[in-house]
């Protein structure tokens, strides 16, 4: 039982610690918002709700091995258990039936996404082979921003040897902005790196 209390008081005490980038956004991005915008409220500033990371299964989706090491590496990307996706109709042409998995999503909010968030755009991004910046033209006109990525390497815990085979996913940024300026802004602030173009 004490053991149980003592573990109990280590994860609220991991809770209770602040984010990085949370620190950012209430100390520094929130002030510069308001300065650039003039925004009246606080609770106008826009912020980060969620992130949604997408992957299509494609070739391995009759596999079941090949599904779950999918599934183990957005876990451990993510740091949550991925929900598989299945078809809503059959398409002969794509050979896909209704209710087969055809991919894999994973929603993170609150602290899960605002670390993913820190490890994103700190220690992923820049180790993408040739980069100069994440296009600047990928919101959709409401305030949210998404952006595929190629392959899985560039995440410290997926381990190249483990690999099955080299796999992309989608990843979009859910704000509360009502422009795609306010929400550029945001994610700058944030860290984001932006080309300059």
């Amino acid at each position: 039982m004490a053991e149980k209390k003592t573990q109990v008081a280590k994860e609220t005490a991991t809770e209770k610690e602040p984010n990085r980038v949370k620190v950012l956004y209430k100390e520094t991005v929130v002030p510069a918002l308001i300065k650039k915008f003039g925004y009246k409220n606080v609770n106008q500033v826009p912020k980060l709700v969620k992130i949604t990371i997408n992957s299509g299964l494609g070739d391995v989706k009759d596999n079941g091995k090949s599904i779950q090491l999918a599934q183990e590496e957005l876990r451990q990307i993510s740091g949550q258990k991925p929900v598989l996706t299945v078809a809503k109709k059959s398409v002969a042409n794509f050979k896909i039936r209704e209710g087969q998995n055809v991919g894999m999503k994973v929603t993170l909010r609150g602290t899960r996404m605002y670390e993913f968030f820190d490890k994103f755009v700190s220690i992923a991004l820049p180790r993408v082979r040739d980069f100069r910046g994440v296009s600047t033209k990928s919101f959709d006109g409401r305030g949210n921003y998404a952006m595929g990525v190629k392959e899985q390497l560039i995440f410290p815990e997926i381990t190249y040897d483990q690999v099955e085979k080299i796999r992309g996913f989608d990843i979009c940024f859910t704000t509360t902005a009502n422009t795609d300026e306010e929400a550029r802004e945001l994610l700058r602030a944030l860290g984001m790196p932006f080309a300059n173009k």
